[in-house]
């Protein structure tokens, strides 16, 4: 099956049939994480999306090569040039080594990705495993002319170019500088927009991770390890490089201008970003509000699979506003869907003709810019189907490869074992008498009765269909 895919390309500002540099193949690069902290859901948006869309290209029929970086150092407290390098702050927080942070972040990172069904990339690079390409690159952008060393730093020259602005649409009037948190007076820059591609020992003496090179003992910056790695590993020509919107500007306006100018020709075609997940109160971030991990909402008895479902349910081009409230919704119809697909059969012999009708609708839904509730539409119409038991499994299977729900466990859960079975009257009993003790107004019983359960490992919801539990060691 081969089927056309449509993307919005933030360069363009605008939906264009994707069409890859070699035919068949498709080279897609993903920022990935600065490992100094855990990531939050809204973070963890981004890379469920970017997942869909690397499984919708090969459902598609693409053979897909998928790099992402890991930020393990010279990314700063704000996106430009300016504050603490994130890893050094993580480091003093937790009192111990940057790469000691580095390392239990990474692995929480995808121990993350693991819970919300999201694929680990065919290649997962640290910036500081690439110290020598970044120098290599930053040598050739000084022989070039596009980059000047300045009180003992490497900076990018971005008056050199013509259209430095093309990804973000940004007006350099719009730039004023100490007035945006990503663009802070620096005595040593030419023009207010250029960057740092290399610091030395006149910036951060306290910096735990330092390496030679030609300018001094330093370090690199945050934006030229994305280039770096990415040509690395997928050559000079690649077809999506993906983000949230706020990688936009200054990150991948600036990795555009180094790459394009190291190279001398265009660099990436396809530029692909998500919005964000907001909360009342804005956009998420690690340092406003409750600081919402997915550990912390399987803590609160969700299953990660229906936060999934919730960031399916919503275009990835729209801000999603997260509230328990709307998880709820999310979570009851994951449990819904689970049942329904639960309920089907594995009788009658396959049909493949209606299992490929079905690939092909959902293909050409998700395909319409990573429309993943359309996708989840052709999903519901195909369990309600007329097909046998068999087909409709098969179906289901097949989309799942792309929405990644993990609806296949509906059919691999075995007969209750008798101690189970004793384990769920008990709690189903409990559950009741804490309702009647709610309806009594006696709350410290129904307390007393979560804490119970709690011990014996049930974590018990509270729902608008009502109360749901599930164990939880």
């Amino acid at each position: 099956m081969k089927t056309k895919t449509y993307l919005y390309n933030t360069l363009s500002n605008k939906v264009e049939e994707f069409v890859p540099n070699e035919e068949g193949k498709v080279k897609m690069y993903t920022c990935g994480p600065t490992v100094y902290h855990y990531a939050h859901i809204g973070n963890l948006r981004s890379y469920i999306m970017e997942d869909v869309l690397e499984k919708h290209l090969r459902f598609a029929g693409y053979d897909v090569k998928r790099v992402m970086n890991i930020t393990d150092v010279g990314h700063l407290s704000s996106d430009g040039d300016t504050g603490e390098d994130k890893m050094l702050a993580g480091a003093k927080r937790e009192h111990k080594t940057v790469m000691d942070i580095a390392r239990y972040y990474t692995d929480a990172f995808f121990e993350d990705c693991r819970k919300l069904g999201i694929k680990r990339p065919d290649v997962v690079e640290p910036a500081t495993n690439c110290i020598a390409e970044f120098i290599r690159m930053i040598e050739t952008l000084l022989e070039k002319g596009y980059a000047y060393i300045a009180g003992e730093n490497v900076y990018f020259d971005t008056s050199k170019l013509d259209n430095y602005y093309a990804l973000s649409s940004q007006k350099e009037d719009e730039l004023q500088v100490g007035v945006r948190e990503d663009v802070e007076e620096d005595a040593n820059k030419r023009n207010k927009t250029d960057f740092v591609l290399w610091f030395t020992k006149s910036k951060f003496d306290n910096q735990e991770l330092k390496w030679d090179s030609p300018w001094g003992v330093g370090y690199p910056g945050w934006h030229i390890e994305c280039s770096s790695i990415a040509i690395r590993h997928l050559g000079e020509y690649m077809d999506i490089h993906c983000g949230g919107v706020d990688n936009i500007f200054p990150h991948h306006t600036n990795e555009i201008a180094q790459s394009e100018a190291y190279l001398g020709h265009k660099w990436c075609n396809y530029w692909f970003h998500i919005n964000h997940l907001n909360t009342t109160g804005g956009k998420m971030s690690k340092s406003k509000g409750e600081f919402l991990t997915v550990s912390l909402l399987q803590d609160k008895g969700y299953d990660p699979m229906a936060y999934r479902l919730f960031c399916l349910q919503s275009h990835y081009r729209k801000p999603l506003e997260f509230s328990y409230e709307a998880l709820d919704n999310a979570a009851t119809a994951y449990e819904k869907l689970i049942k329904r697909v639960k309920s089907v059969t594995d009788e009658g012999a396959v049909d493949e003709t209606v299992v490929e009708k079905y690939k092909e609708r959902f293909a050409e839904a998700v395909g319409n810019d990573i429309n993943t509730s359309m996708g989840l539409t052709v999903l519901y119409e195909a369990l309600k189907d007329e097909a046998n038991g068999a087909t409709r499994r098969a179906i289901v299977s097949a989309l799942d490869e792309v929405l990644s729900l993990q609806l296949n466990r509906a059919w691999e859960e075995t007969e209750e074992p008798e101690e189970d079975k004793e384990l769920t009257t008990y709690v189903e009993n409990m559950i009741a008498e804490r309702a009647a003790a709610k309806k009594e107004k006696n709350f410290a019983r129904a307390d007393e009765i979560r804490e119970l359960l709690k011990e014996k490992g049930i974590q018990v919801r509270d729902t608008h269909e009502g109360t749901v539990w599930e164990r939880i060691c």
